[in-house]
């Protein structure tokens, strides 16, 4: 769910297909903080051991995976959507103005002592672009998402609460986050902010690097269609490398140091059919598509999706939907099984990513036995992003210390 200022350009494309369905995380952890998911901070807290792993659960819901932390004293769990497209921690607070539902009762920081809001004028308040000083001095912010969605609210500050392996609680203060009051958009009711991952200051990555012993993360993000019990990992700082047999990795591009990871994207295979982002794969414009766990499909750009489009039409050996004005102009399936698709296969600079058709072909929302391609198209020649749905069952790290974004085939259910 990228951040709207960057990325006005998308947001037809994201927000049609999330009107269709809007809508965890698996390594080793040898010294850094893992965060427990199930399918939909303070520098002077002491570095996590191998026998002592923090941890917290998700689930994906929707299209979404949502990230459980408990914030505040006595800790609240609030869930979150995972979003590496956004570099804020936010959630809906009392009092909330105006206010999209929630099934969870929202967070009430009245009832927190660990509760703080950022002063003005403070160099905190001036970490977000659009905090500003209002009635008794305390910054507030506002925050556009590339969907429509916006929230404004108090930047405050609070403590994190993990669940540690050995059953004790592991305490993070002073995270900074957004005290939503006034929240709109494209919203479910299982959904009560965003957890924002990508490079900014205020994203959660950036502000517990340093106590869990490196700026680099990891997740596994569960198929779609996987029992919501089924859990996974996600693993923060050191100990979260992707490492062994069958990791490939290609470079981050940082491009004038915004918060989105960008990779660069040489071309797209059907099978043995391959199509060039450009005339010739030399000339890819650098850092041309980012990595978004926040938008469920992948977003190519016209030329190169149409080419797509059409040799994975023919490769599939049925006969699409054509009737269904609910459908529009997706490429989609009717099929009682799985559907059998060909391997589409991500030329990422240094890195071949092959995706199968339970990574390609989604149920539509609650249309039984269709499946349809999870692609979508772009405007934008220069840029595109790589969603979710694409990075299901994939161990993905990355190593913000050395520039690199690393990818391992992983069953991410066990």
């Amino acid at each position: 769910m990228a951040y709207l200022i960057q990325l006005n350009s998308f947001f037809l494309f994201i927000s049609l297909f999330i009107l269709l369905i809007h809508l965890p995380v698996h390594q080793a952890v040898n010294g850094g903080l893992s965060v427990k998911l199930i399918r939909k901070n303070s520098t002077n807290a002491p570095l996590q051991r191998l026998t002592d792993v923090a941890q917290t659960n998700s689930y994906a819901y929707l299209g979404e995976y949502l990230l459980e932390l408990s914030i505040g004293t006595p800790p609240v769990n609030i869930y979150g959507i995972l979003d590496t497209g956004s570099d804020l921690i936010w959630t809906q607070c009392i009092p909330c103005k105006n206010c999209y539902k929630q099934n969870d009762p929202m967070f009430d920081p009245r009832k927190s002592s660990t509760y703080t809001n950022i002063p003005c004028p403070s160099d905190k308040c001036s970490l977000i672009d659009t905090g500003v000083c209002l009635a008794k001095n305390r910054c507030s912010y506002t925050y556009a998402y590339a969907d429509s969605s916006i929230t404004q609210g108090a930047l405050a500050s609070e403590t994190i609460t993990f669940k540690s392996s050995t059953g004790e609680p592991i305490q993070v203060n002073d995270i900074i986050f957004g005290c939503g009051h006034n929240n709109t958009g494209v919203f479910n009711d299982h959904e009560m902010g965003i957890i924002g991952l990508g490079r900014g200051p205020t994203s959660l990555i950036s502000q517990i690097s340093s106590t869990f012993g490196g700026n680099k993360f990891s997740q596994c993000l569960v198929p779609f269609h996987t029992d919501i019990s089924i859990s996974s990992k996600m693993s923060f700082g050191q100990g979260s490398e992707v490492l062994g047999d069958g990791v490939v990795s290609t470079p981050l591009v940082n491009k004038d140091g915004g918060p989105l990871y960008f990779v660069t994207l040489l071309g797209v295979s059907v099978e043995d059919t391959r199509f060039e982002i450009s005339n010739n794969s030399e000339t890819a414009p650098k850092g041309n598509m980012f990595i978004d766990s926040g938008t469920p499909p992948t977003l190519l750009p016209q030329q190169l999706y149409d080419q797509v489009f059409d040799e994975v039409r023919k490769q599939v050996p049925m006969s699409p939907i054509t009737d269904d004005p609910d459908l529009g102009p997706q490429l989609c399936y009717r099929t009682s099984t799985n559907l059998e698709g060909p391997i589409i296969t991500m030329h990422f600079e240094g890195a071949d990513v092959q995706l199968t058709p339970i990574q390609t072909f989604i149920p539509p929302g609650a249309k039984d036995g269709v499946f349809c391609l999870a692609f979508t198209n772009t405007s934008n020649e220069n840029a595109g992003i790589y969603g979710n749905f694409a990075q299901s069952n994939f161990l993905i790290g990355y190593d913000l210390e050395n520039e690199v974004v690393s990818f391992k085939p992983t069953d991410c259910t066990k």
